[in-house]
């Protein structure tokens, strides 16, 4: 389990906000090296994203009101909670907040290396996990329940607190959750996800 207590905050260069990651792909990889990682970022104050060149990213609003996003001199329309908006990581992209401080869920893949999907479940959700996926489950309540097969491992998730399962060779994983959660799936880039 990948507890939400042991995330060590990491202020951003333009002083918005914080971020805390999660997990990473491969393991203990920088912003430069990265196939994969989500984190969790407090943005306390409108300002400009950093640009992030060959990356995509997945963005949720977890707590807080909203946003809304200009990229490439583009306003988009609002970003609510819970719903997973996509963007380029090297558009130029600034964020005003509709409602005060919030928490972004943020899921970014390097290009040519690995895609992504973010879904939010509230209530029973099964996932397979084939040989090449891995699939992150992210509380976003208190009290959220997982159960993985074979093994039979089980747990319960305070908020934030998360579960990262990867498929092993060519037997399946099933995950199971009970509860409001993120549920991100990655695969290598030419899986269909």
């Amino acid at each position: 389990m990948l507890r939400a207590g042991d995330r060590i905050p990491t202020p951003w260069s333009n002083g918005g906000g914080v971020t805390r990651e999660i997990t990473a792909d491969p393991p203990g990889a920088g912003l430069a090296d990265f196939g994969w990682r989500v984190s969790l970022a407090d943005v306390v104050g409108d300002g400009p994203y950093s640009a992030l060149p060959g990356v995509e990213r997945i963005i949720t609003v977890v707590d807080g009101a909203g946003m809304v996003l200009t990229i490439d001199g583009e306003v988009r329309p609002p970003i609510l909670p819970l719903r997973p908006f996509a963007f380029p990581g090297d558009a130029a992209t600034d964020c005003r907040l509709t409602g005060g401080p919030l928490v972004n869920l943020n899921v970014m893949t390097r290009r040519g290396r690995a895609a992504a999907m973010v879904g939010i479940v509230n209530g029973t959700h099964t996932a397979a996990v084939p040989g090449n996926r891995s699939v992150l489950l992210v509380a976003l309540a208190d009290d959220v329940g997982f159960v993985l097969d074979p093994g039979c491992e089980k747990g319960r998730l305070a908020r934030f607190d998360a579960v990262l399962v990867s498929g092993t060779g060519t037997d399946a994983v099933t995950l199971r959750s009970e509860g409001r959660a993120a549920v991100i799936t990655v695969c290598p880039v030419g899986d269909a996800l």
